[in-house]
């Protein structure tokens, strides 16, 4: 399951092998060929994950010049991207994958030192006098600092706005691409299991996400500007059954929001500490509501230019996948 780019079942794993033994950095390019029609270097940090591997595809659209932070060598990374090597939690390894770089994307992945990781870059990029950071945090992040990721979030915003590097910061909503890893439970099951609500919210598609990312990267006029990005409709926790049932062509019923039974069951399939926090992400939901505010929609449509896409719309490319 995915919340604000990270999937729970790979939490584990950050904190793992791969976590303990962090290479030191070096570079390697995949291909000779580099992207002509921007100048300026971008660094993307978080570019291997859902999110951040389509904002890299987006990226590589419009020519970029890009350097792709991973964590080890032999991760898979896109023909034509230059690769550094190095950790979040070694500011030697990122302050050398910011040499040369003239921008910056910022996706930390939720972890217990999430705001370190994310001070790390930010503070190097900003001795480094990088000139432009988008981060990418999350929507109504404000209203949710008793949520761990969200807090660190806000921390990481608040340090943006008071410091002297240009910036952008996308707040998205939930990702309609969450609900890729629920094909056992909607398709055998009937079930649809995330706790959303009887009021909803305004879920976005991670390639909306991506394109508006890549597009404060390119273009001008998005210093100091916060979008919102929610999708066009709020959806509830009975309508995704109801939109489910339809595509799929059997019942499919809406199990609740019972956040005790929800909170057990993401400890078996990740480390205690994410299920609390996921837990307290949807808990805020019920409480706080996540819908679009007034504006967000019609500010999105202009970024895009195009309407972002509807939940129904990924949920029919889910199925038709699932069937192929």
């Amino acid at each position: 399951m995915v919340q604000d780019g990270i999937a729970i079942e790979d939490a584990s794993k950050k904190f793992g092998e791969a976590y303990i033994n962090r290479p030191l950095q070096k570079q390697r390019q995949n291909s000779s060929v580099k992207g002509d029609g921007n100048t300026m270097k971008i660094l993307v940090i978080g570019g291997t994950g859902n999110v951040g591997g389509e904002v890299v595809r987006q990226l590589q659209k419009r020519k970029a010049d890009l350097r792709l932070l991973v964590r080890k060598d032999s991760e898979a990374t896109p023909n034509g991207v230059e690769v550094a090597v190095g950790d979040l939690l070694d500011p030697v390894s990122i302050r050398a994958a910011l040499q040369g770089v003239e921008k910056l994307y910022l996706l930390n992945a939720v972890s217990p030192d999430e705001l370190t990781q994310g001070l790390v870059a930010y503070d190097l990029a900003k001795k480094l006098k990088v000139k432009h950071v988008v981060y990418h945090s999350v929507f109504r992040v404000e209203h949710f600092k008793d949520v761990p990721h969200f807090a660190s979030k806000f921390a990481m915003e608040s340090a943006l706005r008071d410091f002297g590097v240009p910036f952008t910061i996308i707040r998205p909503n939930y990702f309609s691409q969450n609900d890729l890893t629920l094909k056992d439970p909607l398709t055998n099951a009937g079930v649809y299991p995330m706790p959303l609500g009887e009021v909803g919210i305004s879920v976005v598609d991670i390639r909306d996400i991506a394109e508006a990312t890549a597009i404060a990267l390119t273009s001008d006029g998005h210093f100091g500007k916060t979008y919102n990005l929610n999708g066009p409709e709020v959806v509830s926790g009975p309508r995704m059954a109801s939109i489910w049932s339809g595509l799929l062509g059997k019942e499919v019923r809406y199990a609740g929001h019972d956040m005790d039974a929800f909170e057990e069951q993401m400890r078996k399939r990740g480390p205690s500490w994410a299920a609390f926090d996921i837990r307290m992400m949807f808990q805020g939901y019920l409480e706080r509501g996540f819908a679009a505010e007034a504006g967000d929609v019609e500010t999105l449509t202009e970024l895009l230019g195009h309407g972002p896409r509807r939940y129904e719309d990924f949920a029919r490319e889910a199925t038709a996948l699932w069937k192929a």
